[in-house]
């Protein structure tokens, strides 16, 4: 009888390790990206400036990317966390601006809140057609 109960105990092992394995971590919450305008620029042959107001929900984040174009981010509400590959991440405020080049990877962007979202203004200045985010290389 014993030994019936403890094989009946170990047979219940494996389930009590899986109930006790936490779940996996949900990806962060995508921005909200809409786009305000669009012009090219005359005196610049091949390039166009793009202006986008962007919203991170409460833990929202970016992948890390590239825009292959010259960034400046302006801080509308909230505080931002920003970063490119061998500088140092910088968290922005309201009125605060942030600039990347056609050469950074974009590695940390994201809401510095979980609780309030964030929302910024990108003004880009790239090549006419080319998309505004473009995957690391």
């Amino acid at each position: 009888m014993r030994s019936l109960r403890s094989l009946a105990l170990l047979a219940l092992l494996p389930l009590t390790s899986i109930a006790a394995t936490p779940p996996a971590t949900a990806p962060a919450p995508e921005p909200i990206v809409r786009e305000v305008m669009t012009r090219p620029l005359p005196e610049q042959p091949g390039k166009e400036a793009l202006i986008l107001k962007v919203q991170y929900p409460p833990g929202g984040a970016d992948p890390v990317h590239r825009h292959d174009a010259h960034g400046f981010v302006y801080v509308l509400q909230g505080r931002i966390v920003m970063g490119v590959a061998g500088g140092r991440e910088v968290t922005l405020g309201p009125g605060e601006a942030f600039h990347e080049g056609p050469d950074d990877l974009h590695t940390v962007g994201r809401n510095a809140s979980q609780t309030e979202p964030a929302t910024f203004v990108v003004f880009l200045i790239k090549d006419i057609g080319k998309p505004a985010v473009l995957p690391p290389r």
